[in-house]
């Protein structure tokens, strides 16, 4: 056998893996997907304020604006996107993605960076895999706690612009109002728990979302409670729902160090349904 034979089988091998781990991760992305999406109630009840009556009144202004009276409240959305994305300041790439978000349930992020960065794979609140022309990982992260728990806040903080029905009154749904134009809420799943601050403009719009994020996002990549959030904009009326097609955010939100890493422009926002409602 020739060094020549010795290498093309050693690349055949390591391609057929990659495939194979590619086909693999593609299946688990799928089910994923499909778990989330059952979650979406298949009789849901229809919004109405009294649901909210006993809140404090920056978060009743916050429902008052992103839920129509008699909407149906679902849960699950999906969500098509594209922007820009940096994974390193201050250059950016386009980004087209696609999402499903359940909260408390979790979510899955599918993105593709162009712009000569031919990078492309999902985050959710399992994994974090990324890869480079669809075969070589560049990011395999995902199975520990403080994966789950950097991936909570995220669902948390986004349920907020994009599912808003998720965080009305119920179990382990917190409330509390930290000023006149400043709601706070706190999601709580188990042993994980988020607290997000959304501020409200003169139109009772969340045009801030800001949390205390537990992440590795720094200079050390070590796990600590770190700023995180951002603007939103552009509301537009979503089956009964006014939600921002203009979402910027990143870490250290609020400080001098903040860098808008993800800014989105939403291109549609779905609520899929398991039948058919009737009026």
């Amino acid at each position: 056998m020739t060094l020549l034979t010795l290498l093309l089988g050693i690349l055949s091998v390591l391609l057929i893996f990659l495939l194979l781990l590619r086909y693999f991760d593609h299946g688990a992305e799928v089910r994923e997907w499909r778990r989330l999406l059952s979650e979406q109630p298949e009789h849901p009840a229809r919004f109405d304020p009294a649901m909210v009556a006993e809140l404090p009144e920056a978060a009743r202004r916050y429902f008052a604006y992103t839920i129509a009276p008699g909407t149906p409240l679902l849960r699950v959305a999906e969500i098509d996107m594209k922007g820009l994305f940096s994974l390193k300041p201050p250059e950016y790439f386009p980004m087209d993605a696609r999402q499903i978000l359940a909260l408390p349930h979790g979510f899955v992020w599918k993105m593709r960076l162009g712009g000569g960065l031919p990078v492309s794979g999902s985050d959710t609140g399992s994994w974090t895999r990324f890869r480079i022309l669809g075969l070589l990982p560049v990011a395999r992260a995902g199975g520990d706690a403080d994966h789950t728990r950097s991936a909570f806040g995220r669902c948390v903080i986004e349920a907020v612009f994009w599912t808003p029905a998720a965080l009305l009154p119920g179990e382990g749904i917190a409330w509390e109002e930290v000023s006149e134009s400043i709601a706070r809420v706190t999601v709580t799943r188990g042993e994980l728990s988020q607290s997000v601050n959304i501020t409200l403009g003169h139109e009772r719009q969340p045009i801030e979302v800001s949390m205390m994020r537990w992440s590795n996002a720094n200079p050390q990549q070590q796990y600590r409670l770190q700023p995180f959030g951002g603007t939103l904009s552009d509301f537009r009326d979503v089956s009964g729902y006014r939600l921002p097609f203009k979402v910027e955010g990143g870490n250290l939100f609020g400080t001098g160090e903040y860098f808008p890493f993800y800014k989105a422009e939403v291109m549609a926002i779905r609520f899929p349904l398991h039948t058919t409602l009737k009026n």
